[in-house]
């Protein structure tokens, strides 16, 4: 059920339940890392947002040596995995006939549309299409949402393939290590049923995620010397940018009581999810059938940035992203963060047993460049609520609170009550430097017979939520492997 994306966040069957160290940065709070545990990963627990990023971001890979991978390159892909419901088939930026499932929301609650009219008020631009020719302003935020159903990449791609002779799923499995001989990727050694299994390959494809695809690495003796010898590991390959790189969005709400009883306040008691949850189990229709985030954009934290810096998620309801928490009044609320953070962090073993959580360092907020725009994004959402359109809505600021007016007050803010935006990248960099860990062609450096195709080998992070971009590489990837296997 497409509304209930916040239950799996909280729920150790469905999720890793990682966090991060302290972030030294955000007053030393451990914050929030789920990632997927179950078929589809961190698809089968997302928000389901479908946005692609800048053109710009994938040109940028391109220049940091990820040869191909410019916009050019990278659109056909987007277009070959997207199954868009709606507008024509000859559209330049959509695809139709893909096996991931797209489509916009229906903007039933009347909040949606007074968000949109206020950002034209406000003098921002207009899209018809976020993913098309023109990323900058506001308009429908796609979802992964087929029929009333999550669009997992295992619903879209798996369960299609699942009657194949040729595909086993081996589920309660756990990969322990790679196993070579030489520098050759021969298999895998795996827990499986509590017993130790040894897995043959010929070729072995890593996508275990910008968390678990470094820690596998290097608890296979790939990474940093110096880090591998510090927990008795031999070291087969040193490849000191394993681990590096870790990028992420952080995201706050800014938030509004509502005047009037249109909000999803109402919904959100047991009653009202109860009465959701009947009618989507009876045909997968009505609130349950959307994530909510139907609205939304991206605009520039200053005129001189060369293209959108910030994204705003709309969300009719004044509540915590995991259901944690929600006001006590009807309310609206915009998320908006930073998206193209210079920070970086790492991803390094706590131990050698592969059971142990890896050390998750993201380093928020270490650039200073960060706290510019982030104060710009909340100044931006206020302004927006501060719209004419808003006047028969506008309740008084819940967060920051009216208040919190100077740099430094909304600076305390930031580091009280930013969280991350769950989209961890870049932790086995694609490039051709030193510190690259994946071809542009996805093959490990210096390894024979083992690739990486996940959102770890991103070299920056897209101006996007990552589960689009994530898909596009799998299938360009995919292409490569066919080419070259």
């Amino acid at each position: 059920m497409p509304s209930a994306f916040y239950l799996p966040v909280r729920h150790k069957r469905f999720n890793w339940g990682y966090a991060s160290e302290p972030e030294s940065n955000l007053n030393n709070r451990r914050l929030l890392c789920p990632r997927g545990r179950l078929l589809g990963g961190s698809s089968s627990i997302n928000g389901m947002v479908y946005v692609r990023g800048n053109a710009q971001d994938y040109d940028a890979w391109q220049q940091a040596g990820a040869l191909g991978w410019d916009y050019q390159s990278v659109l056909p892909y987007f277009k070959k995995a997207q199954k868009f419901a709606g507008l024509e088939q000859s559209d330049d930026y959509r695809g139709h006939a893909g096996p991931l499932a797209v489509t916009n929301g229906a903007l039933s609650n009347p909040l949606n549309q007074t968000f949109l009219a206020a950002s034209k008020e406000a003098g921002y631009p207009q899209s018809d299409d976020l993913n098309g020719a023109q990323q900058e302003g506001f308009g429908a935020l796609p979802m992964t949402v087929e029929h009333g159903v999550r669009a997992s990449a295992a619903r879209a791609y798996l369960k299609p393939a699942s009657a194949r002779s040729n595909l086993r799923i081996q589920s309660h499995a756990s990969v322990q290590k790679i196993v070579f001989t030489g520098k050759r990727a021969t298999g895998a050694v795996a827990t499986i049923g509590g017993r130790p299994t040894r897995i043959e390959a010929d070729h072995v494809i890593l996508c275990a995620g910008a968390i678990n695809t470094p820690q596998l690495l290097m608890l296979s003796g790939i990474g940093p010397a110096d880090h591998l010898q510090e927990h008795d590991i031999p070291c087969l390959h040193d490849a000191p940018g394993v681990g590096q790189n870790l990028m992420d969005h952080l995201e706050i709400y800014v938030q509004n009581a509502c005047t009037q009883p249109v909000s999803l306040y109402k919904d959100l008691s047991l009653v009202g999810r109860a009465k959701i949850g009947l009618r989507w189990f009876i045909d997968q229709s009505g609130l349950g059938a959307t994530n909510h985030f139907e609205v939304g954009g991206f605009v520039k934290s200053q005129s001189s940035q060369p293209y959108p810096d910030i994204q705003f998620h709309f969300l009719p309801a004044a509540m915590q992203y995991d259901g944690s928490a929600k006001a006590e009044t009807n309310g609206f609320q915009a998320h908006v963060g930073p998206m193209l953070s210079e920070s970086r962090g790492s991803i390094r073993l706590n131990s050698n047993d592969p059971q142990d959580h890896p050390r998750i360092k993201f380093n928020y907020m270490s650039d200073a460049s960060d706290w510019t725009v982030f104060r710009s994004a909340i100044r931006k959402a206020r302004e927006i609520f501060a719209q004419p359109a808003f006047d028969d809505y506008r309740g008084p600021e819940l967060r920051p609170g009216s208040a919190a007016q100077s740099d430094q007050q909304l600076d305390d803010f930031i580091k009280q009550y930013a969280e991350s935006a769950y989209h961890p990248c870049g932790t086995c960099r694609m490039g051709t430097d030193d510190l690259a860990v994946v071809s542009p062609e996805g093959g490990v450096v210096g390894l024979e017979n083992l690739y990486v195709v996940d959102a770890s080998i991103f070299p920056t992070i897209p101006n996007a939520n990552i589960n689009g971009p994530t898909i596009m590489v799998a299938e360009k990837m995919a292409d490569a492997l066919q080419r070259h296997l």
